[in-house]
């Protein structure tokens, strides 16, 4: 029984990235709409719907990775953040970068 089998592999290679250019535009022009739209409101589903969208189109050493976060988790933490940046006046916003990564790894997993 061979357990290369269990993996996915794209021309020999077990890390690949499989989302193509025009599905990458398609998402980004749709992320900045809503933003735009929705007044900034909706930024939180812009970015986990792109980032979703990369996520999930990733293999790493032949096992697919998924995205499990969702808009409604983010705009929880987006609120929290931004009260304490206002709080701080400013100065928590140095540490929004790396809670959001924080967050981003959280939700992201292997298919089993």
């Amino acid at each position: 029984m061979a357990i290369d089998n269990f993996y996915e592999t794209k021309n020999g290679r077990t890390s690949f990235f499989d989302g193509g250019l025009f599905q990458f535009i398609g998402w980004t022009i749709l992320g900045i709409l809503v933003t735009v739209f929705t007044l900034g409101i909706c930024y939180p589903w812009a970015l986990t719907m792109i980032y979703g969208w990369k996520i999930n189109h990733t293999v790493i050493e032949g096992r697919r990775m998924r995205f499990s976060g969702s808009a409604f988790g983010l705009f929880g933490n987006w609120i929290k953040w931004l009260l304490l940046i206002i709080i701080t006046l400013g100065i928590y916003s140095f540490w929004v970068f790396i809670k959001l990564e924080d967050w981003k790894a959280k939700n992201t997993s292997f298919v089993n």
